[in-house]
């Protein structure tokens, strides 16, 4: 179910479109797709865990779901203000500005497991509630300082130097976690690649399964691209650029497996799937976005 966000971001940024009509529909879309896949992934862990199947019980569970997305949402962003200012009177260095987004991150986690649901769940509301302003009263990393110390000869150059320190003053949070993304990223793409069985990708059956799969996943997205606003083109970048499922589809297939949803040869059937939908996208996406400058 749920896009890549990191993924199809990445492939915007690399070829200059992040700020277009498309790709801002994209974005919206896939965070819209991540919050219905976290709801599927409540409801399938609550079945394996012994839950009887019923209406009243998926029913209950979607609720839950939303209401822990909006109550965390809600009081999150009323919170999340008071209590990074908190932390900044112990100390506003770039270590503490870490934790705190760490802080967060696992707690809503905890929080959501408290509640019955799965950890990403709370991982995810976290993501969407720390925002660039909660961290206003840190310290500015020091490359920031050393450009506000740069002398001016004239407006123009002030501008551009105050528009780069605007931006990396905003993004400086989201650095810090892309450097713990290079340790553990990698640590959890391996991992995840150990629990394939081997011998399930030796069986013709699993590959017809893959492709079958991966052909109804392609073409799902592309077709709910026809929905979005502008000519055919536009179009079709919304629906290719919602194809890669990526690290979520990862995530949500360790999570089944380690609920025993899924058979050894059903993990590497979604994992095969994962790999043909993040590798098919980027390519179509560039070339895509070529023709509409």
């Amino acid at each position: 179910v749920a896009t890549s966000v990191g993924i199809t971001a990445s492939v915007f940024r690399s070829v200059g479109i992040t700020r277009t009509r498309a790709a801002q529909t994209v974005l919206g879309a896939a965070v819209f797709d991540d919050v219905l896949g976290l709801i599927v992934l409540a409801v399938v862990s609550a079945i394996a865990s012994g839950g009887d199947v019923g209406p009243g019980m998926v029913t209950e569970l979607v609720l839950k779901s939303f209401g822990f997305l909006a109550g965390a949402l809600l009081i999150g962003t009323l919170a999340a203000k008071h209590i990074s200012r908190f932390f900044s009177m112990i100390s506003t260095g770039v270590g503490m500005k870490l934790a705190v987004a760490l802080a967060m991150a696992l707690g809503l986690g905890y929080l959501a497991e408290v509640f019955g649901l799965e950890p990403i769940i709370g991982a995810f509301a976290a993501g969407l509630i720390l925002d660039a302003v909660h961290f206003d009263r840190y310290a500015d990393p020091e490359f920031v300082q050393d450009l506000r110390e740069i002398p001016f000869h004239n407006a123009t150059d002030e501008a551009a130097v105050n528009r780069l320190i605007a931006k990396h003053r905003h993004s400086h949070v989201e650095d810090l976690i892309g450097n713990l993304n290079m340790v553990f990223v990698p640590i959890f793409f391996v991992h995840t690649g150990m629990q394939i069985d081997i011998a399930s990708l030796l069986k013709p059956d699993l590959y017809v399964a893959a492709i079958t799969i991966s052909i109804a996943a392609i073409l799902a997205k592309v077709v709910a691209g026809i929905a979005a606003k502008g000519d055919f083109q536009e179009k079709l970048l919304v629906g290719i650029s919602m194809v890669p499922r990526g690290e979520v589809g990862l995530i949500f297939a360790a999570t089944g497996q380690a609920l025993g949803v899924l058979n050894e040869e059903e993990f590497s059937v979604i994992i095969i799937v994962v790999i043909v939908t993040t590798f098919i996208a980027p390519p179509f996406i560039s070339r895509i976005s070529a023709r509409m400058r």
